[in-house]
């Protein structure tokens, strides 16, 4: 039995910990049946314990210990480290944020605190490190490098890249991409990361493999639609897109009507200030983040690819809260790694998908600028077999 170390900055309900931690203490939904993972948390750190935070009842009721330090967790309280695996949960407390609107979570000081234990013990577990790797593509990306020098499986990332998809399609591997459109919703940083990283697991599986990101620029408010109209992102794509949201707002929400919101202009009235990522890869291949809040409610992708009539789309499938069970499938990803030591996809999704970001925050900061990237050429080759929930 796997046992593991839960290193987190706060575990309390609805937080990141708590959906995770809790799924490895209980078990969790999979593939129509209930499925208990052969594994054991054994500690926890916790860096915030506001009120109602859960981790001493956890402990309490699951017979595991929490520590004053990580590397206390990591070995047990002992003198070497005494478990098989990490999972690193650096989202929700109380932390600053800094002027590009990046919580400063510190993921980045829990992975490298597991690390000086990893080498002073002289032995390395795999780390699955939640959502951004860091607010820091620099710091995101010596993490990545720790893993492959001490040679231990790093996972990062979100659920979305591996939740159902509405309908059940994946774009095939070595194929020709000719543009791409994400359209998200939420907060800059938090939700922009999740829409990212879903059209990231899409994109990179285009012909000659990801190859990084050569330019982006951040625009918002009526430079958005202006930039359509001169053809810098396809309207085409956005309907697509649109087209598979089960949230559709403003007069479905009033009557319950169907709605085209392009044809009939309600997604100009109803989204008051959009935001556009504009992403240029090092292939050619050009993609956009719409960040559209008040028209719909979730996350939808579109694509046109070569000698194809139509574009192909799909919706990133949100299950509603308390349960929550697309963090499930991400939970079973969690599971490979820790079972076999293996990510089922490279960290380097992540690095680019972090590195990407705070470059279109950094736009937005100076202007909405458009920005070359030449530090993210970051390149890897996707999975052959799609990750996404299926059954």
């Amino acid at each position: 039995m796997k046992r593991i170390a839960v290193i987190t900055t706060i575990y309390r309900y609805l937080s990141h910990a708590q959906h995770f931690a809790d799924r490895f203490l209980v078990g969790y939904p999979k593939e129509g049946r209930w499925h208990r993972p052969d594994m054991k948390v054994v500690s926890l750190y916790v860096d915030q314990k506001p009120e109602g935070e859960q981790s001493i009842d956890r402990a309490r009721e699951f017979g595991f210990s929490v520590y004053p330090t990580i590397a206390e967790a990591l070995r047990c309280g002992g003198h070497k480290i005494a478990v098989d695996a990490v999972l690193l949960i650096g989202e929700h407390g109380e932390y600053p944020t800094n002027e590009k609107s990046q919580v400063l979570y510190p993921r980045y000081e829990f992975f490298k605190e597991c690390v000086k234990v990893f080498e002073e013990d002289g032995h390395a577990v795999p780390i699955f490190n939640d959502k951004h790797l860091s607010y820091s593509f620099e710091k995101a990306k010596e993490m990545v490098e720790d893993g492959h020098r001490l040679g231990f499986g790093v996972l990062a990332g979100s659920s979305l890249p591996v939740t159902w998809r509405l309908p059940d399609v994946d774009l095939p591997l070595e194929c020709e991409i000719e543009e791409a459109l994400m359209v998200g919703v939420g907060g800059s940083d938090p939700m922009d990361y999740h829409a990212l990283e879903a059209m990231q697991c899409m994109t990179e599986r285009r012909k000659g493999g990801e190859t990084g990101v050569a330019a982006v620029q951040l625009i918002d408010g009526e430079e958005v639609w202006k930039a359509a109209e001169t053809g810098r992102w396809s309207l085409e794509l956005l309907e697509a897109a649109l087209s598979r949201s089960d949230t559709p707002c403003g007069l479905t929400d009033e009557d319950g009507r169907t709605q085209n919101m392009i044809g009939n202009g309600e997604i100009y009235r109803l989204v008051e200030n959009p935001a556009a990522y504009l992403i240029e890869y090092n292939d050619g291949l050009r993609v956009t983040l719409l960040m559209l809040n008040g028209a719909v409610r979730d996350y939808c992708f579109a694509a046109k690819l070569k000698d194809e009539s139509g574009p192909v789309s799909t919706q990133f499938f949100l299950t509603p809260t308390p349960n929550v069970t697309y963090s499930a499938c991400l939970i079973a990803k969690i599971e490979e790694l820790f079972e076999t030591g293996i990510a089922p996809y490279p960290a380097e999704r992540t690095l680019l998908v972090s590195g990407t970001l705070e470059s279109c925050l950094t736009s937005r900061l100076q202007g909405h600028v458009r920005l070359e990237t030449p530090h993210l050429n970051v390149e890897y080759r996707a999975p052959a077999e799609s990750q996404h929930a299926r059954r």
